[in-house]
């Protein structure tokens, strides 16, 4: 049954289409060890054994199970570690009044109506607002403002190892959760035999540096422009060289969203914490087999 969510994880499947294809799909069902004659478990089974992991939580220990697998086979985080988040939305379509009482806690009127509705919105998804770099423009200039495209959902909060790009440590939260912040929630990867830490500026803060300096590790995060001024030029020196280390991590979201999607397709931040896990878990897996391909053909 967990091979058959890995399936569907890598594939971006509904339940639905999980049970028609390892009907129709020979390889999946070799991947499965079942026969053309075995019964072969329906949707609803499979929504019942991913929910009883999800009611259980039971993600985070298959994570650290697998994460044991990959230090047994010597890859060993000793390289320092690199942090970063990434949006993962659902599709909901509420109005301003709707996403006013869900930030203030409340329940729409409406919704408390309908219950049938109810039990289809998400109520601890939240909005945020992601900030894109402006462009050059063909005659040279920047404009005068960056891009701001507001986003609702969730995030999915990654620690990776510098050197074999493996997941260490994650955390699941709105989309409105400050990124900085979790740096102290158990983020970073205390087994990792490296002190250096990289990430970008969402991470700079007096808090942060204070609680790095205490626990050991050495701050590699990026430095922020200072308020109206023109960035020194050794602090953009120095950001230079740490975005050459920091951009691994963007790789790492960007197979994931390419294989797996990190689309929501749950209700509530339990669900959306499954749904996250297991696409760590199967992104672990894939970089595993193509680190062990590395070592073979080398």
């Amino acid at each position: 049954m967990f091979k058959i969510l890995v399936i569907q994880t890598l594939n971006k499947l509904s339940d639905e289409r999980m049970e028609d294809l390892i009907n129709d799909r020979l390889s999946f069902m070799g991947f499965l060890g079942l026969g053309v004659s075995d019964q072969v478990p329906d949707a609803k089974t499979i929504w019942l054994f991913r929910e009883r992991l999800t009611q259980a939580g039971a993600i985070e220990r298959l994570f650290n199970r697998f994460n044991t697998t990959l230090r047994n086979a010597a890859y060993l985080p000793m390289s320092g570690q690199i942090l970063d988040a990434t949006l993962a939305a659902p599709k909901q379509r509420n109005t301003n009044a709707e996403k006013t009482d869900l930030r203030e806690g409340r329940i729409p009127q409406d919704w408390q109506d309908k219950p049938s509705k109810l039990s289809h919105k998400d109520r601890h998804a939240r909005g945020t607002l992601k900030f894109i770099k402006a462009k050059r423009q063909d005659d040279g200039t920047f404009p005068a403002t960056d891009l701001a495209l507001s986003s609702f959902g969730y995030k999915s909060h990654v620690s990776i190892d510098r050197k074999f790009r493996l997941i260490l440590q994650w955390k699941a939260t709105d989309a409105a959760s400050n990124n900085g912040a979790r740096l102290r929630e158990g983020l970073l990867d205390r087994s990792n035999t490296a002190s250096d830490i990289w990430a970008d500026t969402a991470y700079c803060s007096k808090a942060n540096e204070a609680f790095m300096e205490k626990h050991g590790f050495v701050s590699k995060v990026h430095r922020e422009k200072p308020h109206l001024k023109p960035m020194p030029r050794h602090i953009q020196r120095s950001n230079a060289g740490k975005s050459v280390v920091r951009s691994r991590v963007e790789h790492v979201f960007a197979d994931q969203k390419a294989q797996t999607g990190l689309f929501v397709r749950t209700v509530g931040i339990t669900r959306v914490t499954m749904r996250i896990g297991m696409a760590n878990i199967v992104y672990n897996m894939r970089r595993f087999l193509f680190l062990e391909w590395i070592s073979t053909t080398a």
